[in-house]
Formats: C-alpha cells, structure tokens, sequence
C-alpha cells in the first residue's frame, strides 16, 4: 500500500509538471517567488529574490532539508529551475525532474553522446541548465543538439542538430526561450570554428535562424577580418543571454576571437568580444558594443549581461551591465548600446582605462608586447578579473555580487597552424599563471558605476561559483573546497557555511513553497580550474555531483 501511495503521489506530481509555462510567466520570472522559471532567475539576470524568510538573523539555522546524487563524477555548474514543486536540473548526461520538498526523482532521462566529443571540449564536461516553457524542457547537449523533452515524463519530442562535433562545435549553454523561440549558443572557438547564436520553434524544432558573431565579408563589420580569417574567428556564445521584453531585445555575450595570437587576424575582429542586442524572432543585430577589439588574451564577453533599472546622473536609464573579463566592470544604456560607465574592478595593466568617446580601450605596451611576440605578464590573466561564474545584482542595494580573480598570467605566442578539431590558440601554454601573494580571489560588492568594491571576502582558493542575493540581505556563494556559503550583503561576514562533499561550480536558487524558503545549489567539482590551475590544495577534493536543497531548521 506504502509503495502504492508513493506511486500515486509520484504520478500526481507529474501531472502538475504537463501545466504549460507561459509567455507571461516568464516574463514575471523575477519577481515570481514561487517559482524558478528562468536561467538566471529573471529573463533580466539579476538573480536576486525579494525572499527574506532566510535573512541574517536566521540563516544560521539553515540546514539540509535532502540531498540528490547525480550518478555523475563531472563539474556540475548547472542551474535548477523549480516549476510548481518540482525541480528540473542536468548534467552533462542526464536531465532530471525531482519532486522539490522530497527530493524524489520523478523521472530521468538520459543523454548519451559520441565517445570521441569530450575531446572537442576546451574546459569542462559540463552542462549549464534548461529552459522550461509549455509543458517542454529545453537543453543542448556535448554533441552539439538541441532537444526538447516532456515535462511531465521526460520523454523526447524533439531533437536538432547545431553543428558537428567534427569542426570542433560543443554545446554547454543553458537554452533562452524569448517571444517564444529557443534561443542556444555554441562553443568550440579554441578550435578554430565560427560562432553563431541559433533561434528554434520550440513546438516542432525547426530552425528559425541563425545569426553568426562572426560576419562573413560582405556583411556589416566584415571588413575587421583580413583574408578569410573570418572563417576561423571563433566567437564562441556559450553562456545564456537576458531579455528585455519591453523593448523585445535579447542581449547575448560573444567570446574571444581565433587564435589567442592576434597577429594572424589583424583588425577589430567583430563580433568578438563583445554584446549583441538582437531581435529574438529573426536574429537580427540592433546595436553592438565591442569591448575588446583585437584581443589577444582571451578575454571573451560570454558572461551575463545583467539588466537593470538604475538612476544615472540622475536619469532613469535601462542600463545593461557587464564585469568583463577584461577587468573592466562596464555600465551600457541597454536601448541603444551608449557606455555609461567602465572602470576597472580588479587588477588591470593591459590598459589604463577606456575611452568614454570611443569605447575603447587605451591599451598599454603590455598589449603592445604581447602583440609583438614578446613574453608579458598581463593582469588580469586568461581566466579574467571574472570568469564564467555568474554574479547577482541587488536593486534594494544596488550592488553586484560577483566573484573575482586576483591573479595574472603569462602570455607569449607562438606559430599556430589550423587543423580541423584540433587546438587552435598559438599561445604558449606551458608558464601560465602568476599567482602573486595573497588570496587567488575574492567575492565583492562591487558598484557598477565605479567598478570600486564596499566589501570583498577574501579566498585562497577562487570561488567559481554562481552568486545568490536576497532581500533578507544575504549573499550565497560556493567554494571549491566544497562550502557553502552566506555572506551579510551589507558588510560581507560570513554568516553560515555547509560542507557540501565535493567543489561549489553549480548556480544557487532560492524559491518559496507552502510558507517556507528553500535555497539550493548543485555541487560537483571539475570545471576550468581544476584542469588548468595545478592547483595541489584540492587534489583531495572529491568529484561526485548531487543536488543540495536547504531550509530554515523550524
């Protein structure tokens, strides 16, 4: 009877998963605290919640309310979504529904993908998270596809494919669903691919269109390749992008053009290393921002682009913002693409600032150097002043919360020779980092419009986790030592910390159900620093991946 009960329970709850998610749903997804229905808990990626059930006073009492293996041994980064009680999460082979209170899994499915992909992949087996929107749950897969499964039992409606792993193509990338297309990137630009940003019927899968963010010569910006390096750009865009619904304007990040070695590609080489406002049913560019032109240092421009209202010079302004991975943390007027703001936020000596006319870059001879083939130390390094980890933005402070780098690099080119899949960087690899003293990085409070921190929390080791902020004035982050972690938003003490079994690469969430706050983060470690650091501190730091959901002890 017991097992007969369970079963029923498990079938109602799946019954409640076929409710169809809605246009209008997603786009109050921000300030819907019942529910996690978008990437980056709002279509603007701010990821803060108006939740203050778990505030400073009680976040000491958080405990674990049940924990979810994964049956995986890879970085997990993935971001959960929560849809009436049940929680949608993935990994790189497998997308699971759980009920959310429980944590019993109510279906999963499985990806299975070529033996021969991971080797096409730069820096993690990874996926990032779904997308949810009538009754289907989207995701990409290593290989390269895009499916959609039912909700309500995981099976497959329909499956695309992106690109071929062949070429050197992967996907990583959390799907955006946005006036109702399915909007994915791609990744692969360290071997020597063209990148493009793809739009998807999400009823049957057929492909709508496909704008690339590298322009073939007879289209705009075209003329910032030379020859046909365009064919080998890169232009990855491989992190999930906002939308403004408003203005009906997606804003998607472009990464690092190919190879490191920019003397191969002499131009600006658009659109890498830049932001894309696009129209979500035809693909079509509005406005552009590059903000690093011709780089040689790896420093893309995939991260979020966190959209905010905010008061400047006393105007409100619909602003987009950015912590580059150049170091610079930039503030756009989101309607038409206008820099407001950019200044640096950790350690720079590439360049001295940016050029408020132009927007770009007043480089320095470390640039100069680096460009002439001479070995430099550049700050910050490849990995960036903040690399893919997404931070959070608090309206009620007006703050972002980001964690940082605080270390340099070393940087010397060399001869690069294109070869299908293969590696195509020309950059010396072998004397990479230059860590310095001190800690290797930090999570800060940072304001947009100075790029200056009020606080910083201080780390050994750097978090690369995703950043939680709330109105009971606490900030969430992870440690790839395995803690997890709350911070008070207005001084940065640490309030409370859970080891968790294994590095904090996942993306918190917090939603509330049947009156109480629930706060959950996936823990599994094995992303870009574990394979690039050599860092020995966490050689006894086990994988395994699983689902961690934490509440206020009653």
């Amino acid at each position: 009877m017991k097992r007969f009960a369970m079963a029923a329970s498990l079938v109602m709850l799946a019954s409640t998963c076929a409710n169809a998610q809605t246009t209008e749903q997603l786009v109050k997804g921000a300030t819907d605290t019942s529910n996690v229905l978008n990437y980056g808990m709002g279509y603007n990626l701010q990821r803060f919640s108006t939740l203050n059930q778990v505030n400073k006073d009680t976040v000491k009492n958080l405990v674990p309310v049940w924990n979810y293996s994964f049956n995986d041994d890879r970085s997990e980064e993935s971001q959960p979504l929560v849809y009436q009680g049940v929680i949608y999460v993935t990994s790189h082979n497998a997308t699971m529904a759980v009920d959310a209170k429980t944590g019993k899994q109510i279906w999963k499915s499985k990806v299975e993908y070529p033996t021969e992909t991971p080797r096409i992949v730069c820096c993690g087996i990874i996926n990032r998270g779904a997308a949810l929107y009538d009754g289907k749950v989207f995701r990409t897969t290593l290989d390269a596809n895009v499916i959609a499964l039912d909700a309500k039992d995981g099976k497959e409606l329909w499956r695309q494919k992106a690109a071929d792993i062949k070429e050197g193509y992967s996907m990583t990338v959390a799907p955006l669903v946005a006036d109702g297309v399915v909007i994915t990137g791609i990744s692969g630009a360290e071997f020597g691919t063209r990148g493009f940003i793809d739009g998807w019927d999400p009823a049957t899968g057929k492909h709508l269109w496909r704008t690339h963010s590298i322009p073939s010569p007879d289209e705009p910006g075209g003329d910032t390749w030379k020859g046909d390096t365009w064919k080998l750009g890169g232009g990855s865009t491989w992190i999930t992008g906002s939308y403004d619904p408003e203005l009906n304007t997606v804003y998607w990040g472009i990464g690092n053009p190919g190879p490191f070695n920019s003397a191969v590609r002499p131009g600006d080489n658009l659109y890498t290393c830049s932001v894309l406002a696009m129209d979500p049913k035809t693909g079509k560019i509005k406005w552009h921002y590059q903000f690093s032109p011709n780089n040689p240092f790896d420093y893309d421009s995939v991260a979020e682009m966190v959209l905010a209202d905010m008061n400047v010079e006393g105007k409100p302004t619909k602003v987009l913002m950015d912590a580059n991975r150049n170091g610079f943390f930039y503030v756009l007027d989101r309607t038409n693409g206008k820099l407001l703001a950019a200044n640096p936020y950790v350690k720079v000596n590439w360049a001295t600032g940016i050029d408020m006319k132009t927007g770009k870059p007043i480089e320095t001879d470390v640039s100069k150097d680096a460009r002439d083939g001479k070995k430099v130390t550049v700050y910050p390094s490849i990995l960036g002043g903040k690399n893919w980890e997404p931070m959070s933005f608090n309206p009620q402070t007006g703050l972002a919360y980001a964690n940082t780098l605080a270390f340099g690099g070393r940087y010397k080119t060399e001869p690069v020779t294109f070869k299908q899949g293969e590696w195509y960087l020309g950059m010396d690899l072998t004397d990479l980092w230059e860590w310095g003293d001190g800690p290797r990085g930090h999570l800060k409070a940072i304001d947009p419009m100075t790029g200056k921190a009020k606080w910083e929390a201080p780390s050994d080791i750097p978090r690369f986790s995703g950043v939680l902020s709330t109105a009971g004035g606490i900030v969430f982050s992870g440690a790839l030592t395995g803690e997890f972690e709350a911070f008070d938003a207005d001084t940065g003490k640490k309030l409370w910390q859970f080891q968790t079994g294994s590095g904090i690469e996942g993306q918190p969430v917090t939603w509330q159900q049947d009156g109480v706050q629930y706060v959950a983060v996936t823990s599994g470690y094995g992303g870009v620093y574990s394979l690039f650091s050599g860092d020995e501190r966490l050689a006894k730091v086990p994988p395994g991946g699983s689902l961690w959901v934490f509440a206020v002890k009653q």
